[in-house]
């Protein structure tokens, strides 16, 4: 006996596939991630992010201009800061002449529609490279949730509209939201790394910002302190629980795809906006693998993005953001 329900007829051809398709990607899922420098006339390639760049000032600018062209947004923006200001407390990370908060003047100034996002950690200002201030051979909790919120504190005034802790100290959200608030910053928003974990893909980001930890006597080797072990996946609701009820708007799994159980499990507990970051690791590998003629660029590309919302991003952080809607412009 054949039977009677046949799932091959919605897979027939590309129209009936495209008719019943659960999934789409569109212009409008992406947060660009831009890497700014100081100098001018300045576009540096990452070495370990091909085709990925550090911009100056003014050519930031025509980065923004180009992007709000594609349909995009929304932009993260990081700092790349110089050696000579950097200190244990990240002290040049609240400074209102510093280079993030021209950043996003710029960012406001060129395009004033564009979303701007920054990123609060003090690891590219610490002279630990850690993203938190270190006493005694151990990360510091409270003193570095205060120094985070004076960093949002003055990064909301230079004119962002969200502040995204990548930190991952407790407390830091209620913190900066408590900030925000008694500087009558209200509608400023918090975009929560609720479940960051302590991840190998990370380390072009750390080449991009030179912020990966210093090797030094009394200074922890690594992140495991406060970043999450990666064998984890209850304690990743618990985390972004807490950062929901101190006032996280907007809530962050980092990495991608190797944590989309963490996404799923995120968006079936939480009703709100979920962000994945796919991360440097997972740009690289794939650039890595296209060059040498292993994998379908594009193919792969779109696979991985479309998987990342299918498992429940609301939002995806990705360096193939222009990529992936250059391809959908076609």
């Amino acid at each position: 006996m054949f039977p009677i329900r046949r799932n091959r007829r919605l897979r027939t051809n590309d129209a009936i596939r495209s008719l019943v398709r659960e999934t789409y990607i569109t212009p409008n899922d992406f947060l660009v991630p831009l890497f700014v420098v100081e100098g001018k006339g300045i576009k540096e390639e990452i070495a370990s992010m091909p085709n990925y760049y550090r911009f100056s000032l003014d050519l930031l600018k025509e980065e923004v201009k180009l992007l709000w062209s594609l349909g995009l947004k929304s932009v993260l923006l990081f700092v790349k800061v110089d050696d000579s200001l950097k200190d244990n407390k990240g002290t040049e990370a609240w400074n209102p002449n510093g280079l993030m908060q021209r950043a996003i003047k710029t960012v406001k100034e060129v395009c004033p529609g564009m979303l701007v996002m920054t990123d609060v950690a003090l690891d590219p200002y610490s002279s630990y490279g850690h993203d938190g201030i270190v006493e005694g051979g151990k990360i510091i909790n409270d003193a570095t949730v205060e120094a985070l919120a004076e960093m949002s504190l003055s990064h909301a005034e230079a004119g962002a509209d969200f502040v995204a802790p990548s930190d991952m100290m407790d407390g830091r959200i209620i913190g900066i939201r408590e900030a925000l608030d008694q500087s009558n910053l209200i509608d400023v928003g918090i975009m929560s790394y609720s479940a960051k974990y302590a991840s190998a893909f990370y380390g072009p980001f750390r080449d991009a910002l030179d912020s990966a930890p210093v090797d030094l006597a009394d200074v922890p080797k690594d992140k495991k302190s406060y970043q999450m072990d990666f064998a984890n996946r209850d304690e990743a609701i618990k985390e972004t629980e807490m950062d929901i009820n101190e006032g996280a708007d907007i809530v962050m799994v980092k990495p991608g795809l190797c944590y989309l159980d963490i996404v799923r499990d995120i968006k079936n507990n939480f009703n709100v906006p979920l962000a994945v970051y796919q991360v440097s690791g997972e740009y690289a590998m794939l650039k890595a693998a296209a060059e040498k003629g292993w994998l379908d660029h594009d193919a792969v590309m779109m696979e991985q993005v479309t998987a990342i919302k299918r498992a429940g991003a609301d939002i995806i952080a990705s360096y193939f953001a222009k990529d992936v809607v250059k391809l959908l412009n076609k």
